[in-house]
């Protein structure tokens, strides 16, 4: 079977508050307008995964929600999970392979470094950092999310607000 992850880093967060906790932190200006726009641009390119699953950290809950109605994908579909807040590739895999062990085609939304780190592990393709409000993608033939192989897949594309939507 063919895995196909699209890693999508949540949108430009609001430092303004500084008593406020991480986890709480609202998508700040550039974030509220490139969340929306990057749904759209993925819509163009004909991205629309089965399954979103997001951490449950206030941007990245945001995030996804907007990506989601520009995709038309039904918001109570989506996927909150807490231990994508701030994790490791590692948990990000095992994340996958319990709440999406039958999709092919699955957004997650979530956290750096995790999910850059996840990134460089999936394909031979090599970023520092994935920006905020990026996406990813690789795919992979494995039957599980947790076999796969380390720069054993096919990257396919990287998006970000900088280079895509100008």
């Amino acid at each position: 079977m063919n895995r196909r992850l699209i890693l999508f880093r949540h949108a430009k967060s609001s430092w303004d508050d500084s008593s406020q906790r991480d986890f709480d932190r609202p998508l700040n200006k550039r974030g509220l307008r490139d969340a929306p726009r990057m749904g759209q641009f993925l819509l163009e390119q004909q991205i629309n995964p089965g399954v979103i699953i997001c951490s449950d950290a206030n941007r990245a809950l945001s995030t996804a929600r907007h990506v989601a109605t520009e995709l038309s994908y039904p918001l109570d579909d989506i996927r909150m999970n807490h231990a994508l807040y701030l994790s490791s590739a590692a948990t990000i895999l095992d994340v996958l392979d319990s709440a999406a062990a039958k999709d092919s085609d699955v957004m997650l939304i979530a956290h750096n470094p995790g999910l850059t780190e996840l990134a460089n592990r999936l394909s031979d393709a090599r970023i520092d950092n994935l920006p905020t409000c990026s996406v990813f993608i690789a795919t992979q033939a494995a039957e599980s999310w947790n076999e796969l192989g380390a720069h054993a897949g096919r990257f396919e594309a990287f998006y970000s607000p900088k280079n895509d939507l100008s």
